[in-house]
């Protein structure tokens, strides 16, 4: 198997790891890495009863699985930039098939917790399939093609509840993991037979290769385009955390009502994705990444309007979420791709740190939004805080445009 870089010029071959990867491939290895945050959500209950702890016990799993994930992506770029992408990607996901495996013979709560944790070695699997768009893509691609990618990211979230949900009621929490393990190891052969090495070699050592995390963190224009990524899918995790609230006691919501009402935000940005496909090549990524978090402030405006009006219902506030997951879908491509253009050489690390700042960021707003929402009997305060969340993107946005003009006109 060979380890040379590619020549991002060269055309892909589905199947040959001398060739840059089939997009198929990074969509199927984001897509996988999605469904292990949400698939096995409907089983909770039922592993909680099985495991005989309380529901906050039992929640641990999606909380301790986000906090580890969050903190691999520091390291995730660093390890890869030195020794490859797909070494890497291959041995993370033996890790998540082998944590996979004992988490559904795991004899008790600490056991399924620990491997639980080590199943967000899944994470590379998201990461670097972003860096190795940018090792084989030019960068006036990059936005498009990484928008393809992300789409696993959209579907998944609309369609693994559901799923998971059908598989816990006719056969039980352990048939959720089965199709983690069954999914991660299709996934895993795919990579191994069609995704070759696509990084640069590099001659630092791993330590070196930290020494030079810092001349990535002293760009401005990095953390333009990160800080531009991390409020636009913080308006979404802010979301995440207050609808459940905002749908059952706002609006009077049963569960599974809610569970369609959900899909708003996934279709938006299913759209959204599609749309950066198509035009990012074209438009270029700021024009993109501002066109985007425009949509995303005007929709979350309109949505503030209503609800400090009085005027806001059921069907205006999800209604409204649909554009909502349009911005995302047009921003967070072309935010992430940016992030990564800064430095090329460093676009794993570039990549880990940028997930990193989304997940935790997202993690922490989400946090806000539940707790802003206590005792109360409306929805403003959830959507103020998606506004300004928003707000804040657009201005990091309109920095980094200022920025590139700056040193366009210094040339």
């Amino acid at each position: 198997m060979t380890e040379k870089h590619q020549d991002p010029a060269r055309e892909s071959r589905f199947l040959s790891p001398d060739s840059p990867p089939h997009i198929g491939t990074l969509i199927a290895l984001t897509g996988v890495a999605a469904l292990g945050m949400n698939l096995f959500l409907p089983s909770l209950p039922g592993m909680a009863e099985h495991f005989g702890v309380s529901a906050g016990v039992m929640g641990l799993s999606v909380g301790l699985y986000l906090l580890v994930n969050a903190i691999l992506q520091f390291f995730i770029g660093p390890v890869s930039d030195k020794y490859g992408r797909r070494r890497v990607i291959l041995a993370g996901m033996v890790a998540y098939l082998i944590a996979t495996l004992v988490c559904i013979f795991a004899p008790n709560i600490t056991v399924f917790l620990i491997f639980r944790m080590v199943q967000a070695s899944i994470a590379v699997a998201m990461v670097l399939s972003r860096a190795v768009v940018r090792d084989t893509t030019p960068a006036d691609q990059a936005g498009s093609k990484i928008a393809y990618v992300t789409m696993g990211m959209a579907i998944i979230p609309m369609i693994g509840p559901a799923i998971g949900g059908f598989l816990e009621q006719h056969y039980g929490w352990h048939a959720n993991f089965w199709l983690l393990f069954a999914a991660g190891l299709a996934v895993f052969a795919l990579a191994w037979f069609d995704l070759g090495e696509t990084a640069r070699p590099s001659d630092f050592t791993l330590a070196e290769q930290y020494g030079e995390v810092p001349e990535l963190l002293k760009s401005p224009r990095f953390w333009g385009y990160t800080a531009a990524t991390t409020f636009s899918s913080g308006a979404f995790f802010a979301f995440l955390g207050g609808a459940p609230f905002v749908a059952s006691t706002v609006y009077g919501l049963e569960p599974q009502e809610l569970g369609l009402y959900f899909a708003a935000p996934s279709v938006g940005y299913f759209f959204g994705n599609y749309a950066s496909g198509r035009f990012s090549a074209r438009l270029g990524i700021n024009k993109m990444l501002l066109i985007g978090m425009i949509i995303l402030v005007s929709a979350l405006g309109m949505m503030l309007l209503l609800s400090v009006t009085g005027l806001q219902t059921l069907e205006f506030f999800f209604m409204l979420m649909i554009p909502v997951g349009l911005g995302n879908g047009m921003s967070i491509p072309n935010g992430v791709s940016g992030s990564l253009s800064v430095r090329p050489h460093l676009a794993g690390t570039a990549s880990g740190v940028n997930g990193a700042m989304m997940l935790g960021g997202g993690a922490g707003l989400s946090a806000l939004a539940g707790w802003l929402l206590q005792g109360g009997t409306t929805e403003t305060p959830l959507v103020a805080l998606m506004f300004v969340t928003v707000s804040a993107g657009l201005v990091s946005v309109l920095l980094v445009i200022r920025r590139e003009r700056r040193l366009m006109g210094a040339l």
